[in-house]
C-alpha cells in the first residue's frame, strides 16, 4: 500500500514541508521493510545451499529496490537551490516505478524460494518418519523397539509441527479439511502402532496381531502421502482431482444454471440441463436404495424425483417457445416454470437432508452405549472364541451401518470441508472395523495378555472417538442447512467493545505461537474428549428442554471452543477471547449450580446431602476459575500461563460435570420425578445386544481421557516383559 501511495502521487507544481516529509517517511519506511525482509531471505539462503544462489540474487535485487525508492523519497531538501540536480520522484517517477516492479519481483521470488524450502523441510521430514517406520516394522526385540521408537516419536512431533504450520497458511479451504483429515489418522495411528507392534512382539507367531500391525503401517503410509500431495499440489496418475458430486452441490450448479435463463436463453443448451439432473436423481438412488432409509422418505425421495422430470419437461418447452419467440406472456410463462423447477429441487434437497440427518442421529444414540466393544472385551478376557466371532459380526454390521451414514450424509453435507470430513469418517469407520476384530481375536487367543487387552482398548477408544467426531459434524451440518454457517452456538459470541469489563481494553489480545500451541495439545485433547462425554450424557435425557440439561449443553459447547483455541481454530482468535469465553463458562457453571439446587429439592433426604456437595463443589470450581480468568497478566510467559490455568480449571469442571449428570438423570429414575427420561431404542432395530451379568464393566473412570499419552506408553514398555 505504501508503494501504491508513491506512485499515484499526485505531482502538484506547489509542494508544502509537510508534503515533503510524508513522501520522504513513507520511502524511509518502504526500505526498512525491504531490509528485514531481506534478512530473514538470507538467513534461509544460509540455511539452504541448494537454493542459496537464487535466494541471494533475489535478496540482493530486493534490496537494491528498496535502496533507490529510498533515494528517490528523499526530497525533504528540495526547496535548497544547491539540490536542483537531486534526482527525485517529481523528476523522475518513472523510476519510482521501475523500482516498484523489480521490488514486487524480487520479493515474489524470495517468497517462492521460501516456499520450496518448507516443501523441501516437509518432504525431507516425511521421509524420515517413513525410513524409521520400515525398522520398527522389522524389529524383533523389545529393546531395540524401545530405542527406534523414541526416535519415530520425536520425528512425528517434527512432522506434525510442519503439517500443522501448512495446514494454518493453507488458503483453500478444501485442501485445508484433507490436511486435517490426514493429520488427523497420524495422530491416532501412532498411538495404535505402539500398541500393536508390542502385541506382535509379545505374541510373535500370532497371525491376527501382525494382521493387525500391519494395517496400521498401511493406513500410516497412506495419510503420509496425501500430505505430500497436498503440499505439492499433485496426485496419482489416474485420480481425479474432484470427488463424485454430492446431489447438493448438483442441485445448486442445476439451480445456477436455470435461473440463468432469465438473463440469457441461449446459454446452455436443454441437453445439458437434462444430463445435470440425470446425475442429481442418479445420486438419489443412494437413498432409495439404502437398506436404512424409512420407507416414508423413500416414497417421498421418488416422488419428488418423478415430479422435478415433469417440472423440468415444463420448463424445456416454454423455454424453446421463447427462443422463437420472446413475448411477455411467454416470459411470464418462463419465469413460472423457473420458480416451479427450483422450488421442487428445493423440496428435493430437504427431503435427502432430512433422510439422512434423520438416520444419522438414528445410528449414533442406538450406538452411543458401545455395547458391542464392551462385549468383545469381555468375551476376549474370557478366551470365548465362539462368542468373540458372534460379536465381530454384529461389529460388521455396525459398521456397514456407519458407511452408508456417512456416504448419505456426504451428500447433504452443504460444503467442501464439511464433504471431505464425511469421506474422512467413512474411510475410518472401514479401516477401524476389521482393525477391531484383529486385535479381539488376538486377545480371545492370549486372554491372559496384558498388552493384548490394551491393544483393543486403544482401537476401541479409536472407534468410539469417531462416533462422538460424528455427532459433532452432524451439528455442523444441521448448523449449514439451517444458515448459521457452522457456528456452534449464541455461547461462542466473542467480546463486543463496550459491552464488557473495561479492562479489556488496556490488554493487548495476542495468538498462541507453535511452541505454546503444542504444550497446551493434551490438556487441549483431554477437554475434547470430556465434551464428547457431556454430549453424549445430555443425549440421554428426554426432557432436552430441562435446565440442567441446557446449562450443560451450553458449557460444553463453550468448552469446545476452548479446545479449538488450543489447536489455534475456531471462533476465539485471541488469548482475550478465551479468557472472556471462561468467564461466561463460568457464570453459565453457577446458573447450572443453582439448577441442582432447586433439583435437589424433589429428590430424597438420603441423596440429598450428595447432591448438594457436589453442587458446592461445582460453585467454588466456577469462582475459582472466574478470578483466574479476570486476573491481569503482562508479558509472553504470564499470559500463557494464565491460558493454561484457565484450560485447566474449565477441564476439571467438566470432568465433575461428567460425573454430576449422570449421577441426575440415575436420582431422577430413583425418584419417578422424570419418568422416561431415557430414550427407548427406536423400533426399527432388531438384535438388541444382551451380554447379562458378563457385560458389567467398571465405568470410565473421571480422570481417564481417551487414549493414553504417547510418554506414557513408551515408559510403560519396559513392563512388557512381565505381561
Amino acid at each position: 500500500s505504501q508503494i501504491t501511495t508513491l506512485i499515484n502521487h499526485k505531482d502538484k507544481p506547489k509542494r508544502s514541508d509537510k508534503t515533503l516529509q510524508a513522501i520522504q517517511r513513507v520511502g524511509q519506511a518502504v526500505n526498512l521493510a525491504v531490509g528485514r525482509f531481506v534478512t530473514v531471505g538470507e538467513a534461509i539462503a544460509n540455511e539452504n545451499h541448494e537454493l542459496k544462489k537464487e535466494m541471494s540474487v533475489a535478496c540482493i535485487e530486493a534490496r537494491r529496490a528498496g535502496e533507490t525508492i529510498a533515494q528517490l523519497t528523499d526530497v525533504a531538501s528540495l526547496d535548497h537551490p544547491e539540490s536542483d540536480s537531486h534526482i527525485t520522484i517529481f523528476t523522475d517517477k518513472t523510476g519510482v516505478v521501475k523500482a516498484a516492479r523489480l521490488l514486487l519481483s524480487s520479493v515474489t521470488k524470495v517468497l517462492v524460494l521460501a516456499d520450496r524450502i518448507v516443501i523441501k523441510q516437509i518432504i525431507t521430514s516425511r521421509n524420515k518418519v517413513l525410513a524409521t517406520m520400515e525398522q520398527l516394522e522389522k524389529v524383533s526385540s523389545f529393546q531395540e523397539f524401545v530405542q527406534i521408537f523414541s526416535q519415530f516419536g520425536n520425528e512425528m512431533v517434527e512432522f506434525a509441527h510442519l503439517t500443522g504450520d501448512r495446514q494454518n497458511d493453507l488458503k483453500d479451504e478444501k485442501k485445508k479439511a484433507r490436511m486435517a483429515a490426514s493429520r488427523a489418522v497420524l495422530e491416532k495411528c501412532t498411538m495404535m502402532l505402539l500398541t500393536a507392534s508390542k502385541t506382535c512382539l509379545r505374541h510373535p507367531d500370532c497371525e491376527s496381531a501382525r494382521i493387525n500391525k500391519d494395517g496400521v503401517f498401511h493406513r500410516m503410509r497412506l495419510a503420509l502421502e496425501q500430505v505430500i500431495e497436498i503440499v505439492t499440489d499433485s496426485r496419482p496418475t489416474g485420480e481425479n482431482e474432484m470427488a463424485p458430486i454430492s446431489i447438493y452441490s448438483g442441485i445448486k450448479e442445476f439451480k445456477n444454471k436455470v435461473e440463468g435463463l432469465r438473463e440469457n436463453l441461449y446459454f446452455l443448451s436443454k441437453e445439458n440441463l437434462s444430463t445435470m439432473l440425470e446425475v442429481i436423481l442418479e445420486h438419489t438412488e443412494d437413498f432409495t436404495d439404502s437398506a436404512y432409509t424409512s420407507h416414508e422418505h423413500r416414497e417421498h425421495i421418488l416422488e419428488l424425483s418423478k415430479q422435478a422430470k415433469m417440472e423440468l419437461e415444463q420448463l424445456v418447452s416454454v423455454w424453446m417457445q421463447a427462443q422463437n419467440q420472446k413475448t411477455k406472456d411467454l416470459m411470464e410463462d418462463l419465469e413460472v416454470a423457473i420458480l416451479k423447477t427450483c422450488q421442487c429441487m428445493n423440496e428435493l434437497k430437504r427431503e435427502v437432508h432430512s433422510a439422512a440427518t434423520s438416520l444419522a442421529a438414528d445410528l449414533l444414540k442406538y450406538h452411543t452405549d458401545h455395547m458391542v466393544l464392551k462385549a468383545l472385551k469381555i468375551t476376549g478376557v474370557e478366551g470365548n472364541l465362539e462368542a468373540v466371532a458372534e460379536y465381530t459380526c454384529k461389529l460388521s454390521e455396525q459398521k456397514e451401518q456407519l458407511v452408508e451414514m456417512c456416504r448419505l450424509l456426504r451428500h447433504v453435507s452443504g460444503t467442501e470441508p464439511l464433504e471431505i470430513t464425511c469421506i474422512h469418517a467413512e474411510d475410518t469407520f472401514q479401516v477401524t472395523g476389521p482393525q477391531i476384530i484383529s486385535a479381539a481375536e488376538t486377545l480371545a487367543l492370549h486372554p491372559s495378555s496384558k498388552i493384548a487387552k490394551e491393544n483393543l482398548e486403544v482401537f476401541c477408544e479409536a472407534w468410539e472417538s469417531q462416533l462422538s467426531d460424528m455427532s459433532m459434524l452432524l451439528r455442523e451440518i444441521n448448523d449449514v442447512f439451517e444458515g448459521r454457517r457452522g457456528e456452534k452456538r449464541v455461547y461462542l459470541s466473542l467480546p463486543r467493545p463496550g459491552k464488557h469489563n473495561a479492562n479489556l481494553k488496556a490488554l493487548k489480545p495476542v495468538k498462541l505461537d507453535t511452541e505454546e500451541q503444542a504444550k497446551i495439545a493434551k490438556l487441549g485433547l483431554e477437554l475434547h474428549l470430556l465434551t464428547s462425554d457431556m454430549d453424549s450424557e445430555t443425549e440421554k435425557w428426554e426432557d432436552q428442554e430441562n435446565e440442567i440439561v441446557q446449562h450443560g449443553q451450553g458449557m460444553s459447547s463453550m468448552a469446545y471452543s476452548m479446545y479449538l483455541f488450543t489447536r489455534g481454530e475456531g471462533l476465539l482468535k485471541t488469548t482475550q477471547d478465551l479468557f472472556h469465553q471462561a468467564e461466561i463458562f463460568a457464570t453459565e457453571g453457577t446458573k447450572l449450580a443453582s439448577a441442582l439446587h432447586a433439583f435437589s429439592d424433589q429428590v430424597h433426604d438420603d441423596d440429598k446431602p450428595l447432591l448438594l456437595l457436589e453442587a458446592e463443589k461445582l460453585i467454588s470450581m466456577c469462582k475459582q476459575l472466574q478470578i483466574t480468568a479476570k486476573a491481569s497478566v503482562q508479558g509472553k510467559s504470564a499470559t500463557f500461563t494464565k491460558v493454561d490455568a484457565c484450560i485447566l480449571k474449565t477441564r476439571n469442571v467438566m470432568t465433575l460435570l461428567c460425573q454430576l449428570l449422570p449421577l441426575c438423570c440415575k436420582l431422577l429414575r430413583k425418584n419417578k420425578a422424570g419418568n422416561g427420561c431415557l430414550k427407548p431404542a427406536p423400533p426399527w432395530r432388531e438384535d438388541r445386544i444382551r451380554t447379562g451379568t458378563n457385560a458389567h464393566t467398571p465405568e470410565r473412570r473421571a480422570e481417564t481421557f481417551g487414549i493414553k499419552s504417547l510418554e506414557n506408553h513408551v515408559t510403560n514398555m519396559t513392563f512388557l516383559e512381565s505381561k
